[in-house]
């Protein structure tokens, strides 16, 4: 630690100026169980806003839940665990959690510590040049198969596209529709294609769907501007869909979506609608359609979404901006519905 900097700049949520700023705070010291990253990028997810929305705390908080990096320092209870000085590595966003108990198998969130904190929420996360991580978290990262400047992006975008995909347990050929082509359906429809899926993207922005078409989409429908495009849905894959996963948090992408799935279809909820999703019991009972819903899951679960994105060579399409001082943009951006695709901050 004696090499290190005292002091580091962090890209954070002012609960009362409202807004976010770079301030000069101190850099933390790694406790129990974690070690210190360097980081190398950090991206923007749009859980981030919600976070921002529903603030925890009435003092400012670093922001950010996806990042990678290199570890620069040890508690001496995460040594020997897997990870050595100057490791690439990728990360998950819980800390203060025992990562073993029932709830913890289900989400951290459950940990029946009740200590569980989220990195960016109600503890800080990674925008900023340095950053904690707990090493049940943890991934190494093969830096000849991984560019660390676009990398953050897989944790917790990626890794939440992979698992909402895989655990549809979709069988080679099956139509997948893709609502939200935001960065993180775009991620889907990488998947889906890597898994043998048949993929259709929706979404209300034309530049979303001309990128979901570039990774891989057969189909895509502008659900605002063509008011035929469930018909035409239903048309072209003798039915519906087998699979409708939302990837965007609004309300109206909920209610269509299981409109375009065919008799018995599943639909994948991952993006948190505003209000309570309306499904009746007699459409379960009767089986028109089933629902799932899967998120980032438990650390436990990233090394089968690592190894299935190097083997297959999917990789998120990030837009770097370059330092701290361009994260209030990206924000503002995000907010406003102007961005195409994930968009990273960097560090030297």
């Amino acid at each position: 630690m004696a090499s290190l900097p005292k002091t580091m700049k962090a890209g954070q949520w002012d609960p009362k100026q409202n807004k976010v700023v770079v301030n000069e705070v101190p850099v933390p010291t790694p406790g129990p169980n974690q070690f210190l990253v360097k980081i190398k990028s950090a991206s923007l997810c749009h859980s981030d806003l919600m976070n921002m929305e529903r603030a925890a705390c009435d003092y400012p908080v670093t922001i950010g839940h996806e990042g990678c990096g290199h570890i620069v320092a040890f508690h001496p209870s995460a040594e020997g665990k897997g990870f050595k000085l100057g490791d690439a590595v990728g990360f998950g966003y819980f800390v203060d959690c025992c990562f073993e108990c029932e709830g913890c198998m289900i989400h951290n969130s459950h940990c029946q510590l009740g200590t569980a904190k989220i990195q960016g929420f109600n503890f800080d996360g990674y925008f900023a040049e340095y950053a904690i991580v707990d090493y049940h978290n943890g991934i190494v990262l093969d830096e000849k198969e991984w560019d660390l400047r676009t990398a953050s992006a897989i944790f917790c975008a990626g890794i939440t596209a992979f698992n909402s995909v895989d655990s549809c347990e979709s069988k080679p050929g099956q139509w997948f529709a893709v609502v939200g082509c935001g960065g993180l359906g775009q991620l889907a429809t990488q998947y889906a294609k890597a898994m043998g899926l048949r993929v259709i993207g929706i979404d209300v922005a034309d530049a979303n769907l001309e990128e979901t078409r570039k990774q891989g989409a057969e189909y895509t429908f502008n659900s605002r501007t063509n008011p035929n495009y469930i018909e035409e849905i239903k048309k072209i894959t003798n039915g519906g869909a087998h699979y409708a996963a939302v990837y965007t948090n609004v309300q109206p992408a909920f209610v269509n979506a299981p409109k375009v799935l065919r008799i018995g279809g599943t639909l994948m909820v991952v993006g948190i609608a505003p209000k309570p999703l309306e499904v009746t019991a007699m459409e379960l009972v009767l089986g028109v359609y089933k629902v799932k819903a899967d998120s980032t899951g438990i650390p436990q679960r990233i090394p089968k979404a690592i190894e299935f994105s190097a083997k297959h060579n999917i990789r998120p399409v990030v837009d770097v901006r370059g330092g701290l001082d361009q994260l209030e943009g990206m924000v503002k951006e995000m907010m406003e519905g102007r961005n195409t695709m994930r968009t990273a901050v960097v560090f030297d």
